[in-house]
């Protein structure tokens, strides 16, 4: 842990490298005049995301307005992280959308998800946070 400063900014490919072991995350999109954050799994084909959505908000919004956020995350007793990907969604057709084949994508839900959906980067950024979590190394007196 680095006391002067615990806060890590990470390169673009350490970025990568984590989402790439995840599969779960949340996206952020706007839908009329609302800001939506939905999580979903997702699979990273090349430089993209890809995820399988029902008709519905998501879909509505991406086709709509394309620009998103997503997010994943994690922590542990040490340090947490965060990569956030900013870009724009699109709808992929039916000529397309064979590429969720191709990836580990499949719906966690017992849910009709045909409709593929995919996310171009524009950005993509990310901190690793050194934790000072003292409360939970305190042992109770006896």
């Amino acid at each position: 842990m680095s006391e002067e400063n615990p806060v890590h900014d990470m390169t673009a490919d350490e970025c990568w490298e984590l989402v790439r072991t995840q599969e779960f995350g949340r996206l952020a999109f706007h839908l009329a005049d609302q800001v939506h954050i939905t999580p979903i799994n997702y699979a990273v084909d090349g430089e993209t995301l890809l995820f399988r959505t029902a008709e519905g908000s998501k879909l509505l919004a991406v086709v709509m307005n394309p620009d998103i956020a997503f997010e994943i995350d994690s922590y542990d007793e040490d340090e947490a992280w965060s990569v956030i990907i900013r870009g724009t969604a699109r709808h992929l057709d039916e000529f397309e959308e064979h590429r969720a084949e191709n990836v580990p994508l499949r719906p966690w839900v017992p849910t009709l998800k045909y409709d593929v959906v995919e996310i171009t980067p524009r950005e993509i950024s990310g901190r690793r946070f050194d934790l000072n979590r003292p409360w939970l190394h305190i042992t109770p007196e006896s």
